[in-house]
């Protein structure tokens, strides 16, 4: 969600969160280098939920306004000068509600391509899970056979409007909050089994079935907004999450 600010600016939720804590932290007076409560005890008392907390404690770490130390909490950190909440900036959409936006969209291309599937579009999207699985196991990230995958369904779809839309909803996964988002849950196991969710979208699709394909579309984008939103990973070196 995004509300109208007065310089004409869109402000999204996580921002109004985030100016919310910072008035927190000044009306409470946290100083820097202290621990801010909890996040289950933080989102009772703004009245949030956790992933949008969640989402807005990212955009204050990529601000400096605080530090996020996995397994030990959330710290307040010197203030770089100006308004707490005027200065939150905005990095890009919402990764929950992007992951919301696919789970509508692709269900509905995937339903459309699953009834015009080729041949040749089937073999395409088998080449880029294949890409996926062979660049997974040689240790990369492979979100270019990962966007790939996704885009070559869309065209079995036949329609360049939903394929422009699909790419761009993909794309969002590169904004500032969401690159921040991904690195701080994904793992090994988030891209194992994200690959077996491509393994089922690609045999529904094969056997020409309109609703098993979205089924297994709507499973495997719900799946990966849980893994986006959810705790963060052991730390570890990792490529990025895979949609």
């Amino acid at each position: 969600m995004a509300i109208q600010h007065r310089s004409g600016e869109s402000r999204r939720q996580y921002q109004l969160v985030a100016d919310r804590i910072c008035a927190l932290i000044e009306q409470e007076k946290i100083g820097v280098g202290a621990r801010l409560p909890a996040e289950r005890e933080l989102a009772l008392q703004l009245g949030v939920s956790r992933p949008s907390l969640r989402e807005a404690l990212i955009a204050l770490e990529i601000d400096g306004r605080v530090e996020i130390r996995g397994g030990s909490g959330v710290y307040v950190c010197a203030r770089q000068g100006g308004s707490q909440g005027a200065a939150t900036s905005s990095l890009g959409d919402s990764p929950a509600e992007l992951m919301q936006a696919r789970v509508a969209l692709e269900g509905a291309v995937i339903t459309l391509a699953a009834a015009r599937v080729t041949k040749a579009g089937l073999q395409r999207v088998e080449e880029a899970m294949l890409a996926m699985r062979e660049e997974h196991n040689g240790g990369g990230g492979p979100v270019d056979a990962d966007r790939r995958f996704h885009l070559s369904i869309a065209e079995m779809a036949g329609n360049a409007v939903l394929t422009d839309l699909v790419g761009k909803l993909f794309d969002g996964r590169h904004s500032p909050i969401a690159a921040r988002m991904s690195g701080q849950v994904e793992s090994s196991h988030t891209w194992h089994a994200a690959l077996d969710e491509h393994e089922a979208i690609y045999r529904a699709l094969e056997s020409r079935n309109p609703q098993g394909a979205a089924a297994a579309m709507c499973t495997h984008l719900l799946a990966s907004l849980e893994r986006w939103v959810g705790e963060p990973a052991e730390p570890e070196i990792r490529p990025p999450l895979a949609e």
